[in-house]
């Protein structure tokens, strides 16, 4: 009989203590074998060390290929050395006065952190009202765009006037500049929703709270943090000029007091160690996109399954 049903092409009898195709077989193809779908292990640590040292290698080499023509414009003299010191005197002099950069080095990281955080909070709240409302989009964004063609140190010594030479001027300058791109990023990302899921949403009956926190605000996300990564960089920035206008401490009364002194050693680790604050923040905020958004389309390169 098993002979005839397997020359007819029919499946052969189950056994009564044999499971179902399906359910568990030991013989059962994943779904990934099925046709026109290749399945890819996700990477090791070390594939990902791998990954981040090919990624990274490029600004490095970048960077030491820069100090390299600094050097050799300094070692040929084709610079005199009171306007271009050489690298060697900027980083012996960073390592002799240590203590005097890294003071300054963290108020003005303290100053930027403060504006960059305010600039965040005021600006994702002006952009959610913006969305919300016609009225107050239509009223607040010509103000919005005013402001920000305004030079900041031009208006920055009114601060000092108002505030006076504490930290509050520097704070306000921060926030000034960087706010503008974090809330033109989230009125971006809040408007880039899909109408059909907000469509949806409101057919099911969703409160708008609702809405916002589990469709606008997670859709939101990828733009904010674009906005994000230019705002703290400019936050530095903020943080810096206040101190132009007037301040006791700061890299920027650091690079001012440098200046005035013709010390261009100390005028180079000043802004050195202003671009490395730059830097760092740059990527927290990247690292922090990671953490939080690894669902969107940009962290996707360790995809489990691919088709072709």
């Amino acid at each position: 009989m098993v002979s005839q049903h397997l020359s007819r092409g029919d499946d052969p009898p189950r056994s009564a203590n044999r499971p179902p195709r399906g359910h568990g077989t030991s013989d059962e193809k994943p779904a990934a074998d099925a046709a026109g779908v290749v399945e890819r292990a996700r990477p090791g640590a070390g594939e990902r060390i791998a990954g981040a040292l090919e990624s990274a290698w490029r600004p490095v080499a970048l960077l030491v290929a820069c100090f390299a023509a600094w050097w050799a414009i300094t070692a040929f003299k084709l610079v005199e050395a009171y306007l271009v010191p050489s690298p060697w005197t900027t980083l012996k002099l960073m390592g002799d006065k240590w203590g005097y950069i890294w003071h300054h080095t963290w108020v003005t990281t303290y100053e930027t952190l403060i504006g960059f955080a305010l600039a965040v909070v005021i600006g994702v709240l002006a952009a959610v009202l913006m969305v919300y409302s016609s009225t107050v989009e239509r009223t607040l964004y010509p103000i919005l765009l005013f402001a920000q063609v305004i030079p900041k140190i031009a208006i920055a010594p009114l601060f000092v006037v108002w505030l006076g030479f504490g930290i509050g001027p520097k704070i306000v300058v921060a926030v000034l500049i960087a706010f503008f791109p974090v809330v033109i990023s989230m009125v971006a990302g809040l408007k880039a929703v899909d109408p059909e899921m907000l469509q949806l949403s409101s057919t099911m009956g969703a409160s708008a709270f609702a809405t916002f926190s589990k469709i606008r605000l997670p859709a939101s996300l990828p733009h904010l943090f674009s906005g994000l990564k230019v705002a703290v960089t400019l936050a530095v920035t903020g943080a810096v000029v206040g101190e132009f206008v007037g301040a006791n401490e700061g890299l920027g009364y650091v690079i001012l007091q440098a200046n005035g002194n013709i010390d261009t050693p100390m005028l180079f680790a000043g802004l050195l160690v202003m671009s490395a604050i730059g830097v760092v923040l740059f990527v927290a905020v990247e690292i922090a996109e990671k953490l939080l958004l690894p669902w969107h389309a940009s962290r996707r390169g360790e995809a489990v399954t691919t088709t072709y």
